[in-house]
């Protein structure tokens, strides 16, 4: 069965803000296991062991499988962490953590204020994530001739795959990265392109991350 692919951060991702003297801290990251994000959130609050509130949020896996949770932190229930899972969701991210700092500047937000202060400070640090798609690829051997080689690779960006091993010899041996979605397709056009006298040999698969065109923002 195919995996489901899905967007994540492709790295990680800080923004500041501040509201009637509160400072706002978001910090993202990227992570695979529930583990993976308690591990986050407690980086954070070992960073900013003096602060307010480490109020945190995340979504493991995606699509329409996920694990997730939020917390207050001692800000009063409801005004916090789940705005700011909310944000998250609507962001479309999977395998996502956040966590907001609060260093309480003196002026009591109220309820409302809390949420939008918590929600606006998720808001900005998704505006600075750059994207990826977190996909199953398989990597596929297959052996060219010469005569080949050039229309392949320029078919390749279509199909989001890539080469990632090369011998030349009497003819060229390739290993291929394809997205599992793509395999298919990778097989007509290679069946296509050689009139069925090219063969690919599945080597394996893994996930990984692969940064979307442009590395554009996550903000939707």
């Amino acid at each position: 069965m195919k995996k489901e692919a899905y967007e994540v951060p492709l790295g990680p991702a800080r923004a500041e803000t501040t509201v009637l003297n509160s400072r706002f801290i978001a910090s993202l990251d990227y992570v695979e296991t529930i583990e993976e994000a308690r591990n986050f959130i407690a980086s954070i609050r070992n960073e900013f062991t003096d602060a307010t509130h480490n109020v945190p949020a995340f979504i493991v896996g995606g699509g329409n499988s996920s694990t997730e949770f939020c917390s207050d932190d001692g800000e009063p229930s409801g005004t916090s962490g789940r705005p700011l899972l909310a944000v998250l969701h609507g962001s479309g991210l999977g395998n996502v953590a956040v966590v907001v700092t609060r260093y309480f500047g003196g002026t009591l937000l109220g309820t409302g204020g809390l949420v939008k202060a918590y929600s606006e400070a998720g808001r900005q640090v998704l505006e600075r994530t750059k994207r990826a798609m977190l996909a199953e690829l398989n990597t596929m051997r297959i052996e060219l001739p010469y005569a080949l080689f050039d229309v392949f690779k320029i078919s390749l960006p279509l199909l989001k795959a890539s080469i990632v091993n090369a011998e030349f010899a009497e003819k060229i041996s390739l290993d291929v990265d394809v997205p599992s979605e793509e395999v298919d397709h990778f097989m007509a056009k290679l069946a296509d392109l050689s009139s069925g006298g090219v063969k690919a040999q599945f080597l394996g698969s893994r996930t990984a991350r692969l940064a979307l065109p442009g590395n554009a923002p996550l903000s939707r």
